[in-house]
């Protein structure tokens, strides 16, 4: 059984980082350089040193055991690469909504995706060395979650953290499918 997961949030929170952190093969990535171009269209508010971007998606896979695979979609975060989200999002399981606290309100149009649609999601709080620590619940708050969305720190880069955003991810849907299920019988 393979399962799709998608990692969404805003330009420069982390998304090629963190499926490039947990991926069992060399992760492919569909990222170009930031060109002249693309001055006045992306804000690099608080990301200033970035360098390159994701123009398609980001790929990568888990082998939890022979019998269950995981596969990882990178979603690009700039506004005029959004269109390739409805493609993206078919079939996929759930989803982690990365967000920065220093540019928190980049994660809210991904939050609004999945609400949307209705697909299962964690958010995990990308916790950048330059940027102050915030709690969950302050996060939440921000964000205007319901309290049923599970939100977690984590760094995209550590494996380890992205592993328990994963888990957390995994264990959020399932209890929503119960959930759901309880309420139709």
């Amino acid at each position: 059984m393979t399962l799709k997961l998608l990692i969404a949030g805003g330009f420069g929170v982390g998304k090629t980082t963190m499926v490039g952190s947990v991926s069992e093969v060399p992760p492919l990535r569909t990222e170009e350089a930031l060109t002249a171009a693309s001055a006045g269209v992306d804000d690099l508010t608080g990301v200033e040193r970035k360098t390159t971007t994701t123009v398609a998606l980001d790929f990568g896979r888990i082998t939890i055991n022979p019998e269950l695979i995981l596969y990882l979609f990178g979603t690009p975060g700039q506004d005029r690469f959004w269109f390739m989200w409805d493609e993206l999002a078919i079939g996929a399981l759930g989803a982690v909504v990365l967000a920065d606290t220093r540019r928190l309100e980049s994660c809210f149009p991904a939050v609004d995706f999945f609400e949307r649609r209705g697909i299962p999601f964690v958010v995990g709080v990308n916790c950048f060395d330059d940027a102050y620590r915030y709690g969950t619940e302050e996060v939440r708050d921000a964000i205007e979650l319901d309290d049923h969305v599970p939100v977690l720190l984590c760094d995209a880069r550590d494996r380890e953290s992205t592993k328990q955003v994963l888990i957390t991810l995994i264990e959020h849907v399932m209890a929503t499918k119960r959930s759901l299920e309880l309420r139709l019988s």
